[in-house]
């Protein structure tokens, strides 16, 4: 099992069954959002600068609780997703720089 989909920069990023087992088995509560942790990827509301050129995709999932999903573009035709978890705890994540944040 392997899920791709497209960064903001038209790179295709790959969601491992091996990467998935670890989210889910780190974070239970994401088991029933895999397709979510995909949409975020491609379709989130910022992304942020991560620490070890990885970048951190987020989107709002409901008031006040965002999914942060982690992953990196190795190449113009390569990337993966690390991990991903919910949070409530968005204020950290905004100290960290801006790299894509969606227009309204």
């Amino acid at each position: 099992m392997i899920e791709v989909v497209r960064s903001k920069n038209n790179i295709p990023i790959r969601l491992t069954e091996e990467r998935w087992i670890h989210i889910t088995e780190e974070h239970s509560e994401m088991a029933g959002y895999y397709f979510d942790v995909l949409e975020t990827v491609e379709n989130p509301e910022i992304i942020f600068e991560g620490n070890n050129e990885e970048k951190i995709a987020s989107k709002e999932f409901e008031k006040g609780k965002y999914l942060f999903v982690f992953y990196k573009e190795i190449q113009q035709d390569d990337g993966f997703i690390i991990t991903a978890f919910f949070t409530r705890q968005k204020k950290q994540l905004e100290k960290r720089k801006i790299i894509w944040k969606q227009q309204k």
